[in-house]
């Protein structure tokens, strides 16, 4: 393993990739220590240690921090992070596929692409300005800005974070032409592992090395807990992440003069997981919305009904994970049907001249792949609703804090294994062109497992 990273330093090539990259994601961490004009720092950071951490706003608002680098508390240039991007991406994506125009934008290759990322980015800025102004009205709300600064301090808010968020989508777009990894991807890990400092201050300032701690502190025996959910659930992620389901396809045989060419076989990988991390993030945005309408209600008109139902939506409660579950198994599903089209599979197979063995070319290969996604999404689908239960029984059941819980499942998890394995294997890539071992002792990573 050591002679690897030696290695990946004796390619210039690879090395000023690496170096480019690393450099860029020093950017983009020291845009977040720069404040926002107008606005007193010191008066939000103590608002936010004050606030309800189990309110669904502030459950959300720590999702929010996790993935934009935990900023919002410090209100800086680049606290709106690059969700706004993600966000535009998303709903272009969902609009691909009912309007005809979007649609045949996507089937045209790489022009196509071209022209969805320029409406990407146009989209981005109306996105970043909505979010910014949500975010200064609630900040003018809670009194921290300086006096007679208020419509200064606004604008110039609204006005940063949104250059602040288009920079980023810039050092993005850098590090996929100059660096090396998929460069939004990289952005959104880096947000998300610089709170595990944190989170590892927090465990290591609460721990007792003691029989019969006291409330609120952790124990030898959750530590162990701890470190061992940890390497089971990345494990299990990794695994998941890696999963395939090959179906066998066999290339038709063509006589071109004397000689014959084709019949060859090969495999079509369809992923176990192949809606990715959006399947939580649509269910976790989902579930928000029954604690704020009946936190509201409860407040306007209290009573015993209201006070139950809002209870049954605690992140910690048996009715709010039962249909968190069920919604992570609907959104898989929709997004597998949204991103897998098995007539276009079926179509395309058969123009190139395969087939896949014993089924007829056309409708009956569509039928057969889409029965077997079907079948593999399910098991996606219920290793998901795991992964993201997992921080919330661990804080109910152990005790631990969300911050340090988030990091044995959920969204960030999954994020920081899948694109840890993209820039491995992109990383491998460039040294097994160059004749160099790869991380493995056979020379190349193990590929995705097959099921």
């Amino acid at each position: 393993m050591l002679g690897t990273f030696v290695n990946i330093f004796k390619i210039p090539d690879l090395r000023n990739k690496i170096l480019f990259t690393a450099a860029l994601l020093c950017i983009y961490r020291i845009g977040f220590y720069i404040p926002v004009p107008g606005f007193n720092q010191e008066a939000i950071a103590a608002q936010s240690q004050t606030k309800d951490t189990s309110s669904p706003l502030s459950r959300a608002s720590e999702t929010l921090e996790m993935f934009s680098g935990g900023t919002l508390s410090r209100s800086s240039l680049f606290g709106l992070g690059i969700m706004p991007y993600i966000s535009a991406s998303i709903i272009l994506m969902l609009l691909g596929e009912v309007l005809p125009s979007l649609k045949k934008l996507r089937q045209e290759g790489a022009t196509g692409y071209k022209k969805i990322q320029e409406y990407t980015r146009y989209l981005t800025v109306p996105l970043c300005v909505l979010n910014a102004m949500m975010y200064m009205r609630m900040t003018a709300l809670s009194g921290c800005i300086y006096p007679g600064m208020k419509v200064q301090a606004i604008l110039m808010g609204v006005v940063g974070m949104t250059a602040g968020t288009m920079f980023l989508m810039w050092l993005g777009e850098q590090i996929d032409e100059y660096g090396i990894g998929n460069g939004i991807s990289l952005l959104i890990m880096a947000g998300i592992l610089s709170r595990m400092p944190a989170a590892m201050s927090q465990v290591y300032q609460n721990m007792e090395f003691q029989v019969g701690v006291s409330p609120g502190k952790y124990g030898p025996g959750t530590l162990i807990f701890l470190v061992a959910a940890f390497i089971f659930v990345v494990a299990g992620a990794i695994l998941i992440t890696q999963g395939q389901r090959r179906i066998p396809i066999q290339q038709a045989k063509q006589m071109r003069g004397m000689r014959s060419y084709g019949g060859q076989r090969h495999y079509l990988p369809l992923r176990v997981n192949h809606g990715g991390v959006m399947p939580i993030i649509f269910a976790s945005s989902l579930m928000v919305f029954p604690s704020v309408v009946t936190g509201w209600f409860k407040n306007a008109f209290p009573n015993r009904i209201l006070d139950v139902i809002d209870g049954a939506f605690q992140p910690t409660a048996y009715t709010y994970n039962v249909i968190y579950i069920l919604m992570i198994f609907v959104f898989a599903f929709f997004w597998t049907t949204v991103q897998f089209q098995p007539k276009d599979m079926a179509k395309n197979l058969r123009d190139r001249g395969s087939f896949i063995p014993g089924l007829r070319p056309g409708q009956r290969t569509a039928e057969y792949l889409e029965t077997v996604m079907v079948r593999i999404t399910f098991f996606g689908a219920a290793f998901l609703a795991f992964i993201a239960v997992v921080p919330s029984l661990v804080t109910g059941l152990v005790g631990v804090s969300y911050i340090v819980s988030s990091y044995l499942g959920g969204t960030g998890l999954l994020i920081v294994v899948s694109v840890s394995l993209d820039l491995v294997q992109r990383i491998e890539a460039n040294l097994l062109m160059r004749n160099y071992e790869g991380f493995s002792e056979a020379g190349k990573i193990k590929g995705a497992s097959r099921w």
